[in-house]
């Protein structure tokens, strides 16, 4: 048996493709989230109530917006892989709610595309991360920086705190619905479930990839997304119910984590641009 290729770090055409086929859909998902909330039993694949539920939707669509964008010109294959399985994940999730609750979904044609989606989509990005494993054989950019363990593990632990929150909410959205920040049905809680396991998913690798350049696309668009959650918050706080303990506390926690993440993300990025700086003056005679 001959030896396998060595691993080119390549990200390959049907990857991009693929990428570049689902941006549209999460563009025309999120638009309509945003603009219209309180009519997506026409517009959308079911009715979503509040409209703080399908802001949070929106912006988890937002965040996947930049994602894919990213894929489609990234030129190493390393510097997205570690995002497709947090993919796989949420979408794996969405098609188990949307099974559990058909009853609560349109007969239009919004839902037939969601269907459709949603019934490929995890199968589809999971075959591509198999197909595409041996392509990072773990070297880093050419410039690139090493993230200390120390905040590695903090993020892991945010990251964890997340997805196990998100998987209790998942797990017995009936639960969620007496105590959540804004008003639930057990189907936008399941939804909330897994919108809240994206960071968990997409952090845990932080626990053996030390390359900066492994998150450089994955770190902004949680960013983003974030940042839609706040302004969405901000815009919709009229459903926010603040005689519940959990308000305040979801409210502090997406502020924590802006200023977390965007710290991280901005001290990473200088130590980037410091290597960068150092290596061209290297080059210099």
């Amino acid at each position: 048996m001959s030896a396998p290729e060595p691993a080119g770090d390549r990200v390959f055409a049907a990857t991009r493709w693929t990428a570049i086929v689902i941006i549209p859909f999460l563009v025309v998902a999120a638009s309509l989230l945003f603009a219209f909330p309180d009519r997506t039993g026409e517009l959308f694949a079911w009715s979503i109530a509040p409209p703080l539920s399908a802001y949070l939707l929106a912006s988890a669509y937002v965040g996947g917006i930049c994602f894919f964008a990213g894929t489609a010109v990234a030129r190493r294959w390393h510097r997205v892989r570690h995002g497709f399985p947090a993919v796989v994940v949420f979408a794996g999730a969405l098609l188990i709610a949307t099974l559990l609750h058909l009853d609560r979904f349109s007969q239009n044609l919004p839902f037939v595309v969601w269907m459709i989606l949603y019934a490929t989509t995890p199968l589809v990005v999971a075959g591509l991360a198999v197909a595409q494993r041996r392509e990072d054989a773990g070297a880093p950019d050419d410039v690139d920086v090493a993230v200390p363990s120390a905040p590695r593990i903090v993020l892991v632990a945010i990251g964890a705190a997340a997805f196990l929150f998100g998987a209790a909410l998942f797990a017995a959205p009936e639960w969620a619905v007496g105590f959540w920040a804004w008003q639930l049905t057990p189907l936008t809680a399941q939804v909330t479930g897994a919108v809240l396991s994206l960071s968990g998913v997409v952090n845990a690798p932080l626990l053996w990839d030390a390359r900066w350049s492994a998150f450089r696309v994955l770190f902004p668009s949680q960013l983003v997304s974030l940042a839609a959650i706040a302004v969405s918050l901000l815009v919709r706080s009229g459903d926010l119910l603040w005689e519940r303990p959990m308000t305040p506390v979801f409210v502090g926690l997406v502020a924590g984590a802006i200023v977390a993440y965007g710290a991280f993300t901005a001290w990473c990025e200088l130590r980037h641009a410091a290597a960068s700086r150092d290596r061209r003056g290297a080059r210099r005679p």
